[in-house]
């Protein structure tokens, strides 16, 4: 899908509340393969066909944390963007994302403090209108005074 935004930076001047940003990424068994190489989580739950099967899942799954770097890649690419800093991030697992699956992640601005520089975004990842991950980021945002 080719709606993503574009990449690039939103100064601390120009956010704004309520403020979005977002991107859609089919999760494949490559990416899966390549996360578990990464992260050294080969968790057979992610791997294997037959191991996965006998699971509450009943198949394989992505890594949850595999779906959360998609919202810091709307934070780091689109919102704020190149130049933030992420203090913290808090997530909620709500549902399992399988090989196939077209993720939509989304940050929308909800606070904002001006003198720190500060931005909380809620956070949130999606298959079709399942929620499988919602959370908080709180994040340094680039500023034109310290270009």
């Amino acid at each position: 899908m080719s709606d993503n935004h574009p990449r690039g930076t939103i100064c601390i001047e120009d956010i704004e509340m309520g403020m979005t940003r977002h991107l859609y990424k089919t999760i494949t068994d490559r990416d899966i393969e390549l996360f578990a190489e990464v992260s050294t989580d080969r968790n057979p739950v992610h791997l294997d066909d037959a191991y996965a099967r006998d699971t509450i899942f009943e198949g394989r799954i992505a890594h949850g944390m595999l779906t959360a770097g998609l919202i810091s890649a709307v934070i780091g690419e689109q919102l704020p963007g190149h130049g933030t800093l992420y203090l913290g991030q808090s997530l909620k697992f709500m549902a399992p994302v399988r090989p196939g699956d077209t993720v939509f992640a989304q940050v929308k601005v909800t606070a904002i403090d001006h003198a720190r520089r500060r931005v909380t975004l809620e956070t949130h990842c999606a298959v079709g209108d399942t929620v499988v991950l919602k959370g908080e980021a709180l994040v340094l945002a680039p500023s034109r005074k310290f270009d």
